[in-house]
């Protein structure tokens, strides 16, 4: 999977992004390694959701996926 990835550098110094195909999905970081690894967990983070959160019947079946 590939995705768009707007970089920006903070006024206050260091970086921050914003994920725009995964609404709420931003992180910053003080220099831009730093950004790249949090970027990493935030797109981890926002794409994984717990299945507990979800009603499933008998018949409901859950996967994962590779993309």
């Amino acid at each position: 999977m590939k995705l768009k990835v707007i970089v920006h550098q903070a006024e206050e110094g260091g970086y921050w992004a914003e994920v725009p195909s995964i609404e709420g999905c931003v992180t910053q970081g003080e220099t831009f390694d730093e950004l790249l690894v949090n970027l990493y967990e935030a797109v981890e983070g926002c794409l994984s959701v717990d299945v507990q959160d979800f009603s499933l019947s008998e018949r409901d079946r859950i996967m994962e996926i590779a993309v």
